[in-house]
């Protein structure tokens, strides 16, 4: 492991009225936080300020939409890894995740992406499924291994606390661990040899 700790951004997706993906994040984000070595940024998608129209292609942004871009644009580039928390809407993931991803590209760059999806009999695996090519086009590399919670208004309690805490957090244990070997293993490719496209 390297001196200094690697930082894992958790970006939860949704950010509809009455979404459930707070929930979810807050309790992944207190699984990241059983690692002393890690340092956590949870970015909700939902006060990101990113509007929903890229400028043109070259064209810069500019006023409140440059500065949310560049604060995004920051704490992707600090992270050495990513978990997505994602549900799925209509087979698929959110527009604001989509959004997120176009508006940043390097900080993309040969870094690792996790997923943790929630939904109905899915789980929001079809979510993740269509996430995976995408985070290959700006050239990450997505870890095989997830946590799903189906049905997952019935897998927390009125406190946030899963009903199977069991199954969810050795989910999360593999997933973690698989994240943190792809991004240390990355960050010392990165260093030895810079990725360029």
């Amino acid at each position: 492991m390297s001196a200094k700790p690697l930082r894992i951004a958790v970006i939860i997706g949704s950010v509809r009225e009455g979404r459930f993906g707070p929930v979810v994040a807050n309790w992944f984000a207190d699984r990241v936080r059983e690692h002393s070595d890690i340092e956590l940024d949870v970015i909700d998608l939902k006060d990101a300020g990113l509007p929903m129209v890229l400028p043109g292609f070259g064209a810069q942004p500019a006023g409140e939409t440059a500065a949310a871009a560049e604060t995004m644009r920051e704490r992707l580039g600090a992270a050495h890894a990513f978990v997505v928390v994602t549900p799925e809407y209509n087979h698929s993931y959110p527009a604001s995740v989509k959004n997120v991803i176009d508006w940043h590209n390097r900080e993309w760059h040969a870094k690792p992406v996790g997923f943790v999806s929630y939904g109905g009999m899915s789980g929001g695996q079809r979510a993740v499924e269509h996430l995976r090519p995408v985070f290959s086009e700006v050239h990450s590399v997505t870890v095989r291994d997830t946590v799903s919670f189906h049905n997952v208004w019935s897998q927390f309690d009125g406190e946030g606390n899963p009903t199977d805490p069991e199954g969810c957090n050795s989910a999360a244990k593999l997933m973690i661990d698989r994240l943190l070997w792809w991004a240390e293993a990355l960050q010392e490719a990165r260093a030895k040899s810079p990725y360029t496209m």
